[in-house]
C-alpha cells in the first residue's frame, strides 16, 4: 500500500535516493541562508529592530544545510547536483516569488514594501516546511539515524512560520494591510503550482532511482496532481491566512541547544 511512510522509507533505505534527498533539501536550506542573510543587511532603518531576528532565521536555514550534509557524511556519501527540475527556490524565484536575488545582490537599502514581500514569502514557504517536516517527525521522528535531526529542524520551521504571522500581522496594524492579503494570496497559488511542478520532478527521479514500475509511477504523479487540484480550491486560503500565533517572539529569543550535526 502506498503511503507518506512507506515512500520516505524507500527514499530512506537506499543510498542513491537518500543521497538525492538530501542534497536538494541541503541546496534550498543554503540558498535560504543566504537570502536571509542579505536581507538583514540590508533592512531599512526604520525596520533595523528586525535585522536579528532575521539573521537568526538565515542561521537556522544555514544549520539545516549542514545537518543534511552530516546525514550524507555519516553514511560515507557526497552531496550531488540539485537537478534544475527539483529546484524550488530557484523556481519560486522564477515565477516573481520573493525578492529577486539580483536586488539582494545590490547594497541598496530595502524598502518597508520589500520587508512585506519577504516576509509574504516566508509566510508562504515556512507553512509548507512546518508541515511537511511535522509529516516527517510524526513518522520518522524517533528514527535512530535521522530523529534528532528532523525533530531540530521541525521546531526550527514552527519558529519561523510563527515569526513571519506575527511580523505581518504587526505590519498590517501598521497600515499595509492591503498590501499584505493581496500578496499572500498571489504567493500561495503560485507556491503551490511550483510545489506540484518539484513534487513531480522528484518522484520522476526517485522513480528511476528505485526502479518502481509504471503503474506505481502514474499513481504517485495522480495524487500529486489531486493534492495540487485540492490546494488550489481550498489550501491556498490556510496557507494565506494570517493568526497569531502561540509562541510569541520566536526568533527574539535565544536559539534552544541543537546539534549542529546529527
Amino acid at each position: 500500500m502506498l503511503s507518506a511512510r512507506s515512500l520516505f522509507q524507500e527514499i530512506l533505505d537506499h543510498d542513491e535516493s537518500f543521497r538525492l534527498f538530501c542534497s536538494i533539501a541541503a541546496g534550498g536550506e543554503a540558498q535560504g541562508g543566504w537570502e536571509n542573510g542579505r536581507i538583514a543587511a540590508l533592512v531599512p532603518d526604520g525596520e533595523r529592530a528586525l535585522a536579528p531576528k532575521i539573521a537568526r532565521h538565515g542561521a537556522d536555514e544555514d544549520k539545516h544545510g549542514r545537518i543534511f550534509r552530516a546525514l550524507l557524511k555519516k553514511r560515507g556519501l557526497d552531496p550531488v547536483p540539485v537537478p534544475p527540475e527539483t529546484d524550488y527556490t530557484m523556481l519560486l524565484e522564477r515565477r516573481g516569488i520573493g525578492l529577486a536575488h539580483d536586488r539582494l545582490r545590490r547594497d541598496e537599502p530595502l524598502t518597508v514594501p520589500d520587508i512585506v514581500v519577504y516576509l509574504a514569502h516566508s509566510r508562504v514557504t515556512e507553512q509548507r516546511a512546518a508541515d511537511q517536516m511535522a509529516l516527517l517527525v510524526r513518522y520518522f521522528g524517533d528514527h535512530p539515524e535521522i530523529g534528532r535531526a528532523l525533530r531540530v529542524i521541525a521546531a526550527d520551521e514552527d519558529n519561523h512560520l510563527a515569526y513571519a504571522h506575527e511580523e505581518l500581522l504587526r505590519l498590517a496594524a501598521a497600515g499595509h494591510g492591503r498590501l499584505i492579503p493581496r500578496t499572500l494570496r498571489v504567493y500561495a497559488l503560485a507556491e503551490i503550482r511550483v510545489h506540484r511542478d518539484v513534487s513531480l520532478a522528484v518522484m520522476a527521479y526517485m522513480g528511476r532511482i528505485l526502479g518502481w514500475p509504471k503503474p506505481k509511477r502514474a499513481l504517485l504523479a495522480a495524487g500529486v496532481h489531486a493534492t495540487y487540484a485540492w490546494e488550489r480550491l481550498v489550501g491556498r486560503h490556510r496557507m494565506a491566512a494570517l493568526r497569531t500565533p502561540e509562541r510569541r517572539d520566536a526568533l527574539g529569543s535565544p536559539p534552544a541547544p541543537a546539534p549542529e550535526a546529527a
